[in-house]
């Protein structure tokens, strides 16, 4: 295999958004970017009180880390979003909704949580990525 190889198995719901297993090749550079909030370069959150506005900012900040390590969007094999209970959950994916989609999409763990370590903020992304060279 010289490809991560996504899958949407018979018996399980089929979705355009997300796959249900990923897999992996052996010798892939495996990347892991921790929470990612609404903030600045200087730790000021942005987009107070709007979730969009907020997932767009943490969305990007997942990029630039990414991007750091040599990897894209295209690369996310796994999501993770915590938003905070109470929320538009609607509003939050369709501000970032078109950058994640694709013909082979990632797996997306999402969550509902009381609150987050950043004060004020709405929402936190998380990735795990895999380049294969």
């Amino acid at each position: 295999m010289t490809t991560v190889h996504r899958m949407r198995p018979e018996g399980l719901v089929r979705s355009p958004a997300f796959s249900h297993v990923a897999v992996v090749p052996p010798g892939a550079t495996t990347i892991y970017v921790g929470g990612q909030n609404a903030v600045d370069a200087a730790g000021s959150l942005v987009g107070a009180g709007d979730v969009a506005a907020q997932a767009i900012r943490a969305l990007a900040n997942v990029r630039t880390a990414l991007a750091a390590a040599g990897a894209t969007l295209a690369d996310v094999v796994q999501w993770s979003v915590l938003l905070v209970d109470g929320v538009d959950v609607g509003a939050a994916y369709r501000a970032i909704g078109s950058e994640l989609a694709s013909d082979d999409p990632a797996l997306v763990t999402a969550a509902l949580v009381a609150g987050l370590g950043v004060p004020g903020a709405l929402v936190e992304i998380s990735a795990v990525a895999a380049i294969v060279r």
